[in-house]
């Protein structure tokens, strides 16, 4: 009994999602509509997929059976789309891209536009774990975020290492430092990202991996803002290398943690049936070429493969 295509792609963008809501929005139809082409799928071949209809889904043994085959044939059919549609993809096609940096986020671009000038570009910034959301539910085409969490659903691209400097307002009395010890930081008003940031995160791992608690701790939402609130003489903060742009009223830093290290991987991920598309393989080209030139305080990530 031949089985539809249809309803294969439906059980496979469920089975990616890991749940019909999310399916749903990833192919753009309604969720009753999924889930009854699920359901007409087990009626027709007497199995069942999934142990339970709730989120999030596993896969039966026949499940995980199917997925492995369905996901051979969706990569076969992009690469089939891509292959007819090779040069219109590039010519007057849309690149979403999402990112946690904007620096980085505007390098990729730059470069992308070089070799590509047809094809349109949407960006979208925001912290790690929005644009991972965007891309999970198919809002953008690639991410560019640090430190993702591995998931067999996406194809990851090693892009650059950062590692953590404190700001401080020219003048500042900590600008005497070459690198500035983290103990130091104990005197200071510390300026804090959104509870989200992965900038947080690791200041306050790295703070209390060494025992210091700042004299006071004032929170901003975003990059600028405390840029602002560092020139004003409010405080001082901690940025990843890679977000220290050139400001005459802020001098940067590299902070000493004592020898401990906290760096920061970002990658470019792209939703694995895609990887070998016109367009991912020409945004994985331009994240090569930028991993290859890298220089202090960037350099080459390790990869992760998922696939």
């Amino acid at each position: 009994m031949t089985a539809s295509y249809q309803h294969l792609r439906a059980f496979h963008a469920i089975a990616v999602e890991r749940g019909v809501s999310r399916a749903a929005r990833r192919l753009n139809v309604s969720q009753p509509t999924l889930s009854q082409q699920l359901k007409a799928l087990e009626a027709r071949h007497a199995v069942a997929l999934f142990e339970n209809r709730k989120s999030p889904l596993k896969l039966t043994a026949a499940g995980r059976d199917l997925f492995t085959l369905t996901q051979r044939l969706f990569a076969t059919a992009a690469d089939i789309d891509d292959m007819l549609g090779e040069t219109s993809a590039l010519t007057g096609g849309m690149l979403r891209l999402g990112s946690d940096s904007p620096p980085y986020a505007a390098r990729v671009v730059a470069r992308f536009r070089q070799s590509h000038p047809q094809t349109g570009i949407q960006v979208r910034i925001g912290n790690a774990q929005e644009v991972m959301q965007w891309l999970s539910e198919a809002q953008i085409d690639a991410a560019l975020a640090s430190d993702p969490p591995a998931d067999a659903m996406f194809s990851y691209d090693p892009l650059y290492t950062d590692r953590l400097s404190c700001a401080v307002p020219v003048g500042h009395p900590l600008a005497r430092f070459e690198a500035i010890p983290i103990e130091a930081l104990a005197d200071a008003v510390l300026l804090s990202r959104e509870a989200m940031s992965k900038t947080r995160a690791f200041t306050e791992r790295a703070l209390t991996d060494a025992g210091i608690v700042p004299a006071a701790t004032l929170e901003f939402q975003g990059r600028e803002a405390i840029r602002e609130a560092i020139a004003l003489g409010l405080g001082v903060s901690i940025f990843f290398a890679s977000e220290c742009p050139p400001d005459r009223r802020i001098d940067y830093r590299p902070l000493d943690t004592g020898g401990r290290s906290y760096e920061l991987r970002s990658f470019l991920l792209c939703q694995s049936e895609r990887r070998r598309s016109s367009l991912m393989r020409a945004l994985k080209a331009v994240v090569s070429q930028i991993r290859e030139q890298a220089t202090e305080p960037s350099e080459p990530a390790t990869v992760i493969v998922l696939a």
